[in-house]
């Protein structure tokens, strides 16, 4: 029997291990039970890793000017083209924009050759829109961008605060860690989001803050703190800045919260009476125009009070890619240098050009995310390297920057796939490994070093990022630098580097693995740094001791600073943006699965009932978005989970999954003057109720790129099923269907109403379905689950677009992991007496997994519930 090969999961930055088995049809993934990140536990997207893995969509060749090319007259094109510019308009004429998908090896080389060899600091990563106001209050706070606390913290804490984190759906398994906890020994859970959000579900007080409020909120806090005496005198002796912080948080007006001063209280409270706290805070931290200031304000409340570095209290920052930590490790910042040494500081430069024996290394940093697409913009970048991310999508004000970078002289985009926004616009596409072709180490948020191992081969004339990069080294001048025989080699590298790190007094040392034989880099096992003779693992900072030339920590005195834009009549909503529960980032990978697709298969926007209903919008209406930036078309999901006045949208779907839907269009490139991150969750918008002359619901066995103002498509078990809305009325349904379709000759079956403005078409080959489309004056209704099913399959009666009475439809997908749906759990609920989730998790297993869609199932038992009381 082959045994399974440990690797790591290519989500979110918790960084579960999982055991890989290749199979006749592909990959069985499982949860690694002894890795200590999730101990066998997987979220629903973990759990389906293997559906994602399929050569459908790969590229699997060079492409120069959309023709396929080979790798040495392209690499050969990227390596001419860059010396070119550097030659001509200077070094800062080019720029890299990298991603937390990178492996450490591959982030590792990228900025060795841009800095050290072009000589530019202008790399930056996608890691600049989730996690880079962390990273500037670390290094504010701590001297050093160090995440003092680790996953064992949650376990042991009385209290954890969740603040701007849907942890539930974001990072299920961290979240089942808490929830475990709670259930054993009493944790206490407080949420503080302005959207009440599935996490809420567990907890035990939810703060709805104001949008952007939170400094204003733990500035209440510190005060209280010091105020009921809580302070940690002996441990402020290691911390500086303590009275301008606190003289600051009682200058502050609690009242921009627009909280309940009841539950204040409550949460100042629960902090005081709990010294074992762990404060856990993620994007709507960080994703704010006052990012920054929001970290420092938590973590001044730590070390007002000692609560940090120790078993079970102290602020953790989850990160959202699985190697944005790695990221930030390599000095994949354009403010940084690999091992948290910094740019700015020329003792830093020396030691790092001298480890690297370089020819120049930039004296300052370098632009941006946002500052480097206005710059690619307006031209004064001319040549540009994107790996493994879509910006034309995932930046704030995408459509400029869709066009910076079409109108860009030279680009070079790596993927596994050509079919991106991004991608599309590229002159050189290079076709790179994916997970599970390739090799190397991703470092998780609360810093262990897991490996990720290739357990499939590489299709095509796939390579390895670290090779294309090292290869273009090579082929600008840099021979001797570039010359690597395997990751294993980059590795040991970046770990000798290190050592510098650890003898300028800071915080990453991993040089303890510098020696690794390929043997043991090949089995080496999940590990936290800092790894060298003088430390290993733990945590930081409960000895007094920092990173800042002193030794010292540093409160700072922050004030609250509302979002940048401001409502106002024309723009009257705040637009908050995120993720949901089965998605991935645009989509690349979990757009592949069924499964995955099938819980929330249409982009939408929660608007509260009032809003709603003052704007004549009903539910399943579509929804228009209009911002200074641009627009988006979705549909309307009407709930009292959002505030009045504010409105949420995920930002997953791109224009190869729904064009009209991309919700960065309306995003402003508003961003924090110290990390630079985006305000992606508060820019304002107006709502109106998208006029559209019809709507439509196709199902199809192949892929179709509709002709309509509005579409969005999901894959399915059979196919595709696809939603649609147009402006205009085509003048004959069975010709603009086939041509949708591409089905000119195939058999059809049609019921039309003119003057109502129905159709119904069904196309088939030799009995089999082949696709339909059901279209209606107003959204369609019918089964759409059941109907998803049919293409491939004899199905005369497809019409009807309902299950035939002996075929229970299971509805929605409620519970991806094990494909429960919602009519399935709600019959058992009532035919069975079902009256807990977990009682429902024993019937149905819906919940039993990842446990992320446990707050569903508690939401529909108390919809039933209420029903039954009202009967």
């Amino acid at each position: 029997m082959t045994q399974p090969i440990r690797s790591t999961c290519p989500y979110c930055g918790t960084g579960c291990g999982v055991l890989l088995t290749p199979t006749e049809n592909g990959l069985e993934v499982k949860g690694d039970p002894d890795h200590p990140a999730n101990y066998g536990r997987l979220c629903s997207k973990g759990s389906a890793l293997g559906e994602t893995v399929g050569l459908g969509g790969r590229l699997l060749a060079p492409q120069v000017h959309g023709q396929e090319s080979d790798w040495d007259t392209a690499l050969q094109l990227v390596a001419d083209k860059f010396a070119a510019s550097i030659r001509d308009h200077g070094p800062d004429s080019v720029a890299f924009y990298l991603s937390g998908q990178l492996l450490t090896e591959d982030y590792y080389l990228a900025n060795k050759l841009i800095k050290g060899y072009m000589g530019t600091a202008n790399v930056d990563t996608n890691s600049r829109l989730c996690m880079a106001s962390t990273v500037a209050g670390h290094k504010r706070a701590f001297g050093t961008d160090t995440v003092p606390q680790t996953y064992e913290d949650i376990e042991s804490a009385d209290l954890v605060v969740l603040v701007g984190s849907n942890l539930a759906w974001c990072h299920p398994v961290l979240y089942q860690r808490l929830i475990a906890a709670k259930a054993e020994r009493g944790t206490k859970i407080v949420v503080i989001d302005p959207r009440r959000t599935a996490t809420c579900d567990g907890a035990d007080l939810h703060l709805p803050l104001e949008a952007g409020s939170d400094v204003a909120l733990f500035n209440h806090l510190l005060a209280q703190i010091y105020e009921q005496g809580a302070v940690d005198a002996e441990f402020l002796a290691h911390v500086n800045g303590f009275d301008a912080a606190l003289a600051a948080a009682f200058n502050s007006d609690l009242s921009v919260t627009k909280l309940d001063p009841d539950l204040v209280r409550k949460f100042c409270n629960l902090f005081l009476r709990n010294e074992k706290t762990v404060t856990i805070f993620s994007q709507g931290v960080n994703q704010s125009s006052a990012g920054a200031d929001k970290v420092n304000a938590i973590l001044n409340c730590h070390l007002a009070t000692g609560r940090i570095g120790k078993p079970g209290c102290g602020p953790l920052s989850v990160t959202g890619q699985p190697n944005a930590m790695g990221g930030r490790e390599v000095g994949g910042l354009a403010n940084m240098l690999a091992c948290h040494l910094d740019i700015e500081n020329a003792q830093h430069r020396d030691a790092v050009q001298g480890f690297w024996q370089s020819p120049c290394m930039p004296q300052a940093a370098g632009l941006k995310a946002v500052d480097m697409f206005r710059a690619v913009g307006d031209g004064r970048i001319k040549a540009l390297w994107i790996i493994h991310t879509n910006p034309a999508v995932s930046m704030p004000d995408a459509s400029a920057v869709r066009d910076a970078i079409a109108g860009c002289d030279f680009v070079v985009v790596s993927d596994v796939t050509g079919q991106t926004d991004t991608a599309r616009l590229a002159d050189v596409l290079l076709p790179a490994s994916a997970w599970a072709e390739k090799s190397g180490t991703v470092t998780n948020t609360d810093r262990t070093i897991s490996r990720q191992r290739a357990v499939l081969p590489e299709p095509g004339f796939a390579r390895p990022d670290w090779a294309q990069l090292a290869e273009v080294g090579r082929r600008m001048g840099w021979e001797e630098a570039f010359t690597y025989a395997s990751e294993a080699d980059v590795f040991r590298e970046y770990a000798a580097l290190s050592a510098i790190s650890g003898d300028l007094g800071k915080d990453f040392d991993i040089s303890g693995l510098a020696t690794l034989s390929d043997e043991a880099y090949d089995a080496l096992m999940p590990t936290r740094w800092p790894i060298a003779d003088h430390k290993q693992g733990g945590r930081f900072f409960a000895d007094g001791h920092f990173f800042h030339a002193d030794g010292k920590a540093k409160m700072l005195a922050v004030t609250h600073r509302p979002p940048v834009a401001r409502t106002g009549p024309r723009y009257p909503f705040r637009l908050n943006t995120g993720r949901v529960r089965d998605q991935w980032h645009t989509m690349t990978r979990t757009a592949r699965s069924p499964r995955l697709s099938a819980h929330l298969a249409e982009p939408f926007v929660e608007i509260n009932p009032t809003d709603a209903r003052q704007l004549e919008i009903k539910a399943n209406d579509l929804v228009q978005l209009k911002s200074p930036q641009g627009s988006a078309v979705m549909r309307a999901r009407i709930t009292d989970a959002v505030q009045t006045g504010a409105l949420f949208a995920p930002i997953h779907w791109t224009g190869e999954t729904a064009p009209a839907a991309r919700i960065c269009d309306t995003v402003a490139g508003e961003v924090d003057p110290v990390s630079g991150q985006p305000e992606s969750k508060a820019s304002v918008v107006s709502a109106t109720r998208f006029q559209a002359a019809w709507f439509g619901f196709a199902i199809t066995l192949t892929d179709v790129t509709p002709q309509a103002e509005y579409w969005a498509k999901a894959k399915t078990e059979a196919g595709f099923r696809v939603e649609l809305a147009g402006a205009t009325v085509p003048e004959d349904w069975e010709a603009t269907a086939r041509a949708m379709f591409g089905l000119p000759e195939a058999d059809l079956q049609i019921l039309q109403d003119k003057k109502r403005g129905v159709a119904r078409l069904a196309f088939h080959k030799d009995g089999i379905l082949q696709a339909a489309l059901f279209v209606a004056p107003d959204p369609v209704a019918l089964m759409r689950d059941y109907a998803a099913t049919l293409p491939g399959q004899a199905a005369p009666d497809a019409l009807t677009g309902r299950a035939p009475a002996d075929m229970p439809d299971p509805g929605p997908t409620l519970c991806s992991c094990f494909n429960v749906g919602v009519n399935t759990i709600l019959t058992a609920i009532e035919t069975q007496g079902l009256m807990s989730v977990e009682a429902i998790g024993a019937a149905l297993q819906a919940g039993t997994n990842c446990g992320s869609c446990r707050p569903e199932i508690a939401a529909l038992l108390a919809q039933t519930q209420q029903l039954e009381a009202a009967e």
